[in-house]
């Protein structure tokens, strides 16, 4: 295999920050209003994204050992095309590259364009949109080092403002007297309907859990610090996630919030009032800066290991002295932009959840089959609680596979058929022998 010669400048702090900046994104400020509408229990809300929270965690658990032992960049492809087949590795890697990110970035980077123009309402959200897009990405075409300080800065942001929020709350809110410790009634309610639709939607704001896989190479001894960032990142964000519901249930009348996108506003004025709201909104709004800057450095990567294992896409490998994948970076961007201009991102998204949930299964499923593959391998990480937790993760994986297939078919198969067009340019690049030996190792 051949492996990156970039020099490793990521260090552990760094990494976790592109876990959180990457899974704290609208969701956790947005579904809860959904939620409510069926589940008028505290306990049975919190224990959502209690469930959510451990499904991610196992996920990252799993992870954790493929990272350790394959500490290369470009996540899924890379795990994919080791342990299936490079072609499997190749459409996981196609849907990364061409909408797995963007989509993601342009959703994003509309939504703080939006939030922004609420408060400033004679500026374009588009333009907003565009403007911060285009600057994050020249901050990260610029070298490793800034991108990284870059990301440190706005995550930490994110997080104080939340803590901050949290405390407040705690601190001034009145409490509108929900219950949040199990009654007999709450059995019931967890094992109903509405709670496992909610439960996909939950595990859809704790996505991005496996965000520092990405950037493998850039991290300083990511057999250790691979496997600690997921960890770490992913119990921040769960906790944060708990307390951060927590206030929205405390602070809040329930029916104020039922059925209402903007969760985090409706929280905020019980808190601080109208102006407050504002200026508390728009600031964690700048939150998503940090989510954009993060998915804006770990896509392009996925971009570069393909381009290093097939020749025919080897442009999108080269570097500059800095060790930056220029044209990795940039085609992500042009993807983005499109997106972003055409507001065709809402339509990508709907189904990317099916395909994205499809490739985590697949890779988690990794472990078992690795494990037997090859046995004789080293680990220097194994999976804590192998095969329970990695079990779990399958399980749930599996049941909302099933639920999104029947529920939105249409989408489910728009998923799949994005999959299937890097079918033919694989077989193209296999047939003209541009496929390198190294992926198929």
């Amino acid at each position: 295999m051949k492996e990156n010669q970039n020099p490793r400048l990521i260090n552990l702090f760094t990494a976790i920050c592109i876990v959180v900046a990457n899974m704290i994104g609208t969701g956790v400020f947005t579904s809860l209003g959904f939620q409510v509408i069926d589940i008028k229990s505290g306990f049975s809300l919190l224990f959502l994204w209690i469930v959510g929270g451990i499904f991610a965690l196992c996920g990252a658990l799993a992870y954790g050992e493929l990272a350790a032992v394959m500490p290369r960049s470009g996540g899924e492809y890379h795990y994919l095309s080791k342990i299936y087949h490079p072609i499997i590795g190749f459409l996981s890697g196609w849907v990364s590259v061409t909408v797995g990110f963007a989509a993601p970035i342009a959703a994003a980077a509309i939504a703080l364009g939006n939030y922004f123009t609420s408060v400033f309402p004679v500026i374009n959200p588009i333009a907003i949109a565009l403007l911060v897009v285009i600057a994050v990405t020249l901050i990260h075409l610029n070298n490793v080092k800034t991108g990284s300080y870059f990301q440190q800065i706005f995550t930490i942001l994110k997080v104080l403002l939340i803590v901050i929020l949290i405390l407040c709350g705690l601190v001034f809110a009145e409490s509108q007297g929900l219950n949040f410790f199990p009654t007999p009634g709450d059995l019931p309610v967890i094992a109903s309907t509405p709670f496992a639709i909610s439960l996909v939607y939950v595990t859809y704001s704790y996505s991005g859990w496996n965000a520092s896989i990405y950037i493998a190479n850039e991290i300083e001894e990511p057999e250790k610090n691979l496997p600690r960032s997921l960890l770490l990142g992913t119990l921040v964000v769960m906790l944060l996630y708990l307390l951060l519901n927590f206030i929205f249930l405390y602070s809040t009348p329930i029916d104020n919030l039922a059925g209402q996108l903007e969760v985090g506003y409706i929280a905020a004025e019980s808190i601080f009032g109208s102006s407050g709201a504002k200026i508390m909104g728009m600031l964690i709004s700048f939150g998503l800066i940090s989510s954009i800057s993060s998915m804006v450095w770990a896509g392009p990567r996925v971009t570069q290991v393909i381009g290093e294992d097939i020749p025919l896409f080897k442009l999108l490998a080269r570097k500059n002295n800095s060790g930056v994948p220029y044209y990795a970076i940039l085609l992500q961007l042009a993807i983005v932009i499109v997106l972003v201009i055409t507001s065709s991102f809402d339509a990508v998204i709907t189904y990317l959840g099916f395909t994205l949930t499809l490739s985590s299964f697949m890779t988690v499923l990794g472990v078992f089959i690795h494990r037997i593959k090859y046995p004789e391998i080293q680990r220097p990480y194994q999976t804590w609680g192998y095969p329970v937790t990695p079990l779990l993760f399958l399980a749930i994986s599996l049941w909302i596979l099933v639920f999104i297939f029947m529920d939105k078919p249409v989408e489910s198969l728009a998923g799949l058929g994005t999959i299937a067009l890097g079918l033919p340019v694989y077989l193209i690049a296999a047939r003209n022998k541009l496929v390198s030996s190294d992926s198929q190792d």
